[in-house]
């Protein structure tokens, strides 16, 4: 299937699914409620997601039954763009084209929106019809990955590195963390749903950390060379905060090239998958083409 038409099709489940995670019948606090989705369903790419159903797919089973913990890594990514927005952090007005949540809601409620989606996220994988065993690897991962080490690490180090210069390596540290995290919890998430053996487990985990450094490096060139109205935000934010990116520490060029580097490493981690692990190949080369 061609991969633009499959991702929107898996776009559509989850957008679908998304829906239906958050009651706000029964919510204690509508605006609460409606401050979590406003940002929840605000669009975007769902990447993550998606990708923890083609990790899936990639061992031989059927992604799409796995949509509950889908949505709950959604969430996750999802407050922390609400708490990277917020004034105390990144100071953004826009995040995909809309004023982000300080903005519309207050920063005070958009704090909260963000600790309702974290924590909500945690119920919400449990509703996974799979053994509890499962149900466990999963909430580590996911803990893991969204954590002090892991994208909340990244993201203290992204704070005390503000016009500052770092060194390389701590900028990998760093977006590791911030970045790449997620991502490693997503596709090893996935991965662990579908029963996947040790040795193909091990090699999604490569695929994975190559992916986030791929995507990484990326958006730091669309920070600069990027345009606006097709990213949704404002680009040359990190040259206003002063930040430290792959693209300030070396070049323009030698920042794609490191991209490049980083998706071959990837599609080498892919090598003993047949046909399933197709769309985690076809995303690999769609980063580094990427507009938004």
């Amino acid at each position: 299937m061609d991969m633009k038409k499959r991702w929107e099709e898996r776009r559509a489940l989850v957008e679908n699914q998304l829906v239906t995670e958050i009651d706000e019948e029964h919510a204690l606090d509508a605006t609460l409620a409606a401050s979590m989705k406003y940002s929840l369903m605000a669009g975007g790419k769902r990447l993550r997601p998606i990708l923890l159903m083609a990790a899936a797919d990639a061992v031989g089973a059927d992604g799409t039954q796995f949509l509950h913990s889908a949505c709950a890594i959604e969430m996750i990514h999802t407050y922390s763009l609400i708490h990277d927005d917020l004034p105390a952090m990144d100071n953004d007005d826009y995040r995909r084209g809309k004023p982000t949540n300080h903005k519309v809601y207050g920063a005070g409620m958009a704090t909260l929106a963000g600790d309702a989606l974290l924590t909500l996220a945690f119920e919400v994988m449990l509703r996974e019809t799979v053994s509890a065993e499962k149900k466990l690897a999963v909430v580590r991962e996911m803990s893991v990955g969204a954590g002090p080490n892991g994208m909340v690490g990244g993201q203290a180090i992204d704070l005390e590195s503000e016009g500052k210069h770092i060194p390389m390596e701590l900028l990998r540290k760093m977006h590791m963390g911030k970045t790449g995290a997620l991502f490693r919890a997503a596709i090893r998430s996935g991965a662990i749903l579908a029963d996947a053996p040790e040795e193909k487990l091990a090699a999604l985990t490569t695929y994975a950390e190559a992916f986030g450094l791929a995507f990484q490096i990326t958006d730091d060139i669309l920070d600069v060379v990027g345009d606006e109205k097709v990213i949704g935000k404002p680009v040359g934010s990190d040259i206003r905060n002063e930040k430290s990116t792959y693209v300030t520490l070396t070049s323009l060029d030698e920042a794609k090239k490191l991209a490049d580097d980083a998706v071959r490493k990837g599609e080498e981690a892919l090598r003993g998958f047949g046909a399933e692990a197709d769309f985690l190949r076809d995303l690999l080369a769609y980063l580094v083409k990427r507009k938004h």
